[in-house]
């Protein structure tokens, strides 16, 4: 773009209205933005998704209503709790221990969960996950409709679904009443630009419209803001073309990623049995490298250092790539080699090393598999219930202490590896054994760690014991 970004980096001129009062070009953006994705209105948003599930959360719930959402929810909706004072309900996702996932929630967990809390004044999910599984979403809003509250969906990873009729069906057309999308994940938009949309009328569209004032800055970049007017546009007019050669792609991928040895490739086939997980987004590739020796934050250091690929998401057992409408074929024959040239060296070292490092190796792999999400994502582990408001434990008198004396005291901060944002520890919450191993582990492996005041995890933030 040369010097033509910096000349239209301009503030709130006359001709380019006002995003919180938009009367000329934004209101005519989100006007074709809303009809393109499937709204009935859309909001930009020049603070990514994460202003957008702060201000869906303030738009629904007073302090000391409930909310219920799904455990794995991302660092954001945590904070949206903090600045509206709801209470969390929290469901259990359904998790995949051999892959070390966590899903969406299923339809009988939504059932259940607002059967015991009727009074809930919404729902909201998270569809797509990171790694692109979606739930039965159709039937949860069914549902979730029948108690006359919204479905909010967490939709940050699918921005692209409504374009391509082999893609999950997207969350408004699946009868969500808002959802909010990272229009700079899967899409043209530049990063931390994203939209909000609405359809229906559980959705006080005013409340909204104030909430995010409060999570938006007051002078927001144009930039962003024409670039979500561009995605925009590209989609319109491209974006099956564009979808279809996408997933043309991914489709190659996969194929042959999965015929390298000591990799496998998550499936549709391997989502049978999840109540939790009805699709699989095909341009999501997760890669477990565990049968290589490696964990997914080496197998990823090692692409991305020696090789020149980097990926999305890595993590304890797997990495995971996301293929876009900007990848082109040579960017896939990059990838393939690449974990060819992994596999081979890998496996070549394993047999020329003699047996007590191919012990050792064994060793690693099983020690990787022992460390999976914590028992909060375990679907025979009841979730850990706030002992306090995540609100209530965020303003409370705290004190550092040592790792090992956290064990059973409140957590007062938000913990979490990032990506995926998925916190381990929330504020309100008893600091678990099981919690503060993983972390460390994820650490130890190469992981990092956000939210916490001591990024070594040496101590940890709790509430003052009264």
């Amino acid at each position: 773009m040369g010097d033509r970004v910096f000349q239209a980096d301009l503030p709130e001129l006359p001709d380019l209205d006002n995003l919180f009062a938009p009367v000329g070009v934004i209101c005519q953006a989100q006007e074709l933005a809303a009809q393109a994705f499937g709204a009935e209105q859309t909001w930009f948003l020049a603070n990514g998704s994460t202003c957008g599930i702060e201000a869906a959360i303030l738009a629904v719930c007073n302090p000391g209503d409930k909310i219920i959402l799904p455990r794995n929810v991302h660092q954001s909706a945590i904070a949206a709790l903090i600045l509206s004072g709801a209470v969390p309900v929290f469901m259990q996702p359904d998790y995949d221990p051999s892959w070390d996932i966590a899903h969406s929630v299923s339809l009988a967990t939504v059932a259940a969960t607002l059967e015991q809390h009727s009074d809930a004044k919404a729902v909201m999910v998270v569809c797509p996950t990171y790694y692109g599984v979606c739930g039965n979403l159709e039937a949860i809003a069914q549902l979730v409709h029948h108690y006359q509250i919204p479905l909010l969906v967490d939709e940050a990873h699918g921005a692209h679904l409504a374009f391509h009729p082999d893609l999950p069906p997207s969350a408004l057309a699946s009868g969500a009443d808002l959802t909010v999308q990272s229009t700079h994940k899967t899409l043209g938009a530049m990063t931390q630009s994203a939209m909000v949309h609405v359809q229906g009328d559980r959705i006080d569209r005013d409340r909204l419209q104030r909430s995010l004032q409060l999570v938006q800055s007051t002078s927001p970049s144009f930039v962003l803001l024409a670039s979500l007017d561009a995605a925009r546009h590209q989609m319109a007019m491209q974006g099956r073309d564009l979808l279809s050669q996408t997933l043309a792609l991914a489709d190659i991928a996969r194929t042959q990623l999965s015929q390298i040895s000591g990799i496998s490739v998550l499936e549709p086939t391997h989502l049978k049995g999840f109540l939790g997980a009805a699709y699989l987004d095909r341009t999501r590739l997760t890669v477990n490298v565990t049968q290589l020796g490696l964990t997914g934050f080496e197998a990823d250091e090692i692409l991305h250092k020696t090789l020149g690929i980097t990926a999305e998401l890595p993590s304890l057992r797997h990495i995971t790539f996301i293929i876009s409408i900007g990848n082109t074929p040579q960017d896939i024959g990059h990838l393939i080699q690449g974990f060819k040239a992994l596999s081979q060296s890998l496996l070549r070292q394993q047999l020329s090393d003699d047996s007590n490092e191919i012990r050792a190796v064994s060793d690693e792999i099983s020690d990787a598999k022992r460390f999976s999400y914590p028992a909060f994502l375990n679907a025979s582990t009841p979730i850990a219930q706030s002992l306090i408001l995540p609100r209530e434990a965020f303003f409370a008198p705290s004190e550092m202490v040592a790792m090992t004396q956290a064990v059973d005291r409140i957590s007062a901060e938000l913990v979490c590896p990032y990506p995926p944002g998925i916190p381990v520890l929330v504020p309100g919450e008893p600091i678990t054994t099981e919690a503060i191993a993983y972390l460390q582990h994820v650490l130890d492996t190469g992981g990092v760690i956000t939210g916490c005041v001591d990024a070594t995890l040496s101590t940890l933030k709790v509430v003052k014991a009264c």
